[in-house]
């Protein structure tokens, strides 16, 4: 039924679907923009109007906005008990993890939650043990850090792209593994999400934000030369998630082709990882994210 599904979602004529795109890149801005005494106007002259499209999008704000209250109450709960945290998001060029990421950071303090998006190591950091300059930006207590992509470069654009060897790669597969073991027994909830997206899907955001003005900062040469080698992207993909899917830190994999959906998603999904009480949890409106098959 889910391969049905998405042949639908991409039968869809593309002038609609350019059209839906445009639309959700509003809804970003009104998310990002919004604040909470005009949430309620805006949610009341939505329901004056309730076309298919409108309620889809009211139901969205609602989720999302309940679902950042409580992000709010996990910050307030990490800090006071001094709690460190690390989240992984990996995944496919286009995939939406830069949405996630700033949906859950939008409404709590920066020093609490901060984001770690390293650049590419320098001439220094090559020479230095691998997960050195990740070590870096590990939080404290009472933080958390998100990682917009991590020490899984390896695993994926470093191997894909030939900036690593075959040594480099088996020697990753026998480290990390325990490397994540030692975080989790120093006391660090370590969660890893990879959002899964279909090559159509890719195809299409990419497509999309070559016309787009304010998204063509997004595709870099390496994101158009990802394209050519989806398979090979596969292929390392299944790799990493046979070696390093361990009990103390499993992968979640999110379905993300649906990006408003996957947002809601992963935002439940990580708040039911930690036990502060009622209320830190998905409605279930959207599937729950998947341990790898």
């Amino acid at each position: 039924m889910k391969g049905n599904a998405a042949m639908k979602r991409n039968a869809k004529p593309v002038h609609d679907r350019i059209h839906e795109e445009l639309v959700d890149s509003f809804d970003e801005e009104l998310e990002l923009e919004i604040d909470d005494e005009r949430l309620d106007r805006l949610l009341a002259e939505m329901a004056e109007h309730p076309d298919r499209q409108s309620m889809d999008r009211r139901i969205y704000f609602k989720e999302l906005f309940r679902l950042q209250g409580e992000l709010v109450k996990l910050q307030d709960w990490v800090l006071r008990n001094r709690r460190k945290v690390v989240v992984l998001f990996e995944g496919r060029d286009a995939a939406g993890k830069g949405g996630v990421i700033k949906r859950i950071t939008q409404r709590l303090n920066p020093r609490v939650c901060r984001v770690a998006a390293l650049p590419a190591p320098t001439e220094r950091e090559r020479t230095q043990w691998y997960f050195q300059r990740y070590v870096a930006h590990l939080p404290a207590g009472g933080e958390i850090v998100l990682f917009d992509r991590s020490w899984y470069n390896r695993a994926g654009v470093e191997r894909v792209m030939g900036f690593c060897t075959d040594e480099d790669v088996e020697e990753f597969f026998r480290s990390v593994p325990e490397f994540e073991r030692m975080l989790v027994r120093s006391g660090i909830k370590l969660v890893k999400y990879w959002f899964s997206i279909s090559d159509e899907e890719q195809q299409f955001r990419f497509a999309l934000g070559i016309h787009d003005p304010l998204k063509q900062w997004k595709l870099s040469p390496m994101d158009v030369e990802s394209r050519r080698r989806w398979e090979d992207y596969t292929r390392a993909k299944e790799a990493m998630l046979e070696h390093t899917h361990i009990p103390e830190a499993p992968w979640w994999v999110v379905a993300a082709d649906d990006k408003k959906r996957a947002r809601l998603n992963c935002i439940a999904h990580l708040l039911a990882q930690f036990d502060i009480g009622k209320g830190a949890q998905g409605t279930g409106r959207a599937a729950r994210a998947r341990a790898p098959r």
